[in-house]
């Protein structure tokens, strides 16, 4: 699996979204919901979900909560609240699962929301990270029903037949890969290329996590 940026920023980009979160819930006295809103339409969801260094390594999750804010009120500041609050362990935990699948924030979103996620707080806080992933792939996975082939394939306006004859593969193929009897994910790189190409995507947005 392609992970979202490397794993030397992970520990610090999981810490960044944890403080962000408990300190917008706790000491701007937003509500979970409605910050989170603000960050996905914020450029910082984008530049974070990529891993820019820059944003990862040389922010501080207050620092990020005050950026993702500013544009929408003027906020009064107090000290940080740094107790480790079901908020914290939701950014923290997402901040994972983002970097795991290399999904956009938003994308995460559509399917699962992140009041949905806080309150997995129990038990998942108590879990080993990975369990939590992997019951969030799970989840994921049952609401999307649509296969990635398949939104890029709708997406570029082409039927299964047309884009089986500009890739050469055979329909049968295109429609299992759709269906996910076959998984694309184990497919060859040619014929991963070759679908991408069509497209005009990257071979990373037809895989399933």
């Amino acid at each position: 699996m392609i992970h979202a940026y490397d794993k030397i920023y992970l520990a610090k980009a999981q810490e960044s979204l944890a403080v962000m979160f408990d300190f917008a819930v706790y000491d701007l006295k937003e509500r979970l919901d409605d910050f989170y809103e603000k960050f996905l339409k914020s450029d910082i969801s984008k530049r974070f979900g990529q891993g820019e260094s820059s944003l990862i390594a040389g922010k501080s999750g207050i620092e990020l909560a005050v950026e993702v804010i500013e544009d929408f009120s003027k906020a009064s500041f107090y000290n940080p609240c740094m107790n480790r609050s079901p908020e914290y362990w939701t950014g923290w935990a997402i901040a994972y699962f983002q970097w795991f699948t290399n999904l956009p924030f938003s994308k995460i979103d559509k399917y699962i929301k992140i009041s949905e996620i806080r309150n997995m707080y129990n038990p998942f806080h108590e879990m080993d990270i990975r369990q939590f992933c992997d019951h969030m792939i799970e989840l994921y996975n049952s609401r999307k029903t649509t296969s990635n082939l398949k939104e890029y394939r709708i997406k570029a306006g082409f039927s299964q037949s047309e884009l089986a004859k500009i890739t050469e593969i055979p329909v049968k193929t295109i429609q299992m890969y759709e269906q996910r009897l076959k998984n694309i994910n184990s497919a060859k790189t040619e014929t991963t290329y070759s679908l991408a190409n069509a497209l005009k995507c990257h071979i990373e947005d037809l895989m399933e996590i």
